[in-house]
């Protein structure tokens, strides 16, 4: 997930920092949008995202109340308190007034049903996770099912095909995202794709075949919006 893999956090992993420390840290020379202080100062957790990762600085995202309010940063090692890991997530409880009104909520307990004979390390990614982590309700009836699936190994095509084809009756729209040492993708349109698919790096999109291989292109931008409506 990191060009360096010193790391030992992964891509989608949420990390509850110092908040002060954070800010104090990350304010030096540059402004801080004022939504971002007041965020981590009552909710203080942060995404770690896609980017350059180095043995002191963790590449990781902010966000806010609204989808508008998300703010890339870096977070010194010194700030994590606690790694929170997409798998963890799925050990958490869920009220049945809460599931019952939060569509993508039941599509995850549906799926850990469905997936139970599955043996990669997967869990849930976005609002969702960051609800189960927090505690604050931040997912809305309208919210997709982010599903993060750590694949170290290779995939094959047929079983990308049975693991996208028990999700489509589920109650909420689901994006899975497989995370492979050098890149993250689609797991729908790995499934069915004949050729290159969008792949995502650290240092950007790219076009490949292979997500475990080195077939990598730059992709441009009118392939990346291509490949990206195409998976709605």
């Amino acid at each position: 997930m990191f060009s360096d893999q010193v790391c030992s956090v992964r891509l989608h992993d949420l990390l509850e920092v110092d908040p002060e420390r954070f800010i104090a840290t990350e304010g030096r020379g540059k402004s801080i949008p004022g939504w971002v202080e007041e965020r981590l100062l009552a909710f203080p957790f942060v995404v770690v995202r896609r980017g350059m990762a180095t043995e002191r600085k963790i590449p990781v995202g902010v966000r806010g109340e609204t989808r508008n309010q998300r703010w890339a940063a870096s977070c010194h090692r010194a700030c994590v308190k606690k790694i929170i890991t997409p798998p963890q997530l799925l050990q958490c409880a869920v009220s049945e007034s809460r599931a019952q009104a939060i569509p993508a909520l039941r599509s995850l307990f549906l799926l850990k049903v469905r997936w139970r004979d599955f043996d990669l390390p997967w869990g849930p990614g976005g609002s969702i996770a960051f609800e189960l982590a927090t505690g604050r309700q931040v997912a809305n009836p309208k919210s997709d099912l982010d599903i993060v699936v750590y694949a170290d190994n290779r995939l094959t095509k047929n079983e990308a095909k049975r693991l996208c084809a028990v999700t489509a009756d589920l109650p909420s729209e689901i994006d899975i995202r497989v995370e492979t040492p050098r890149c993250g993708f689609s797991l729908r349109e790995y499934s069915s794709a004949n050729s290159n698919i969008l792949l995502r790096t650290p240092t950007g999109g790219m076009l490949g075949r292979d997500p475990w291989q080195h077939d990598l292109r730059i992709a441009n931008a009118n392939q990346v919006v291509k490949s990206e409506r195409g998976q709605r």
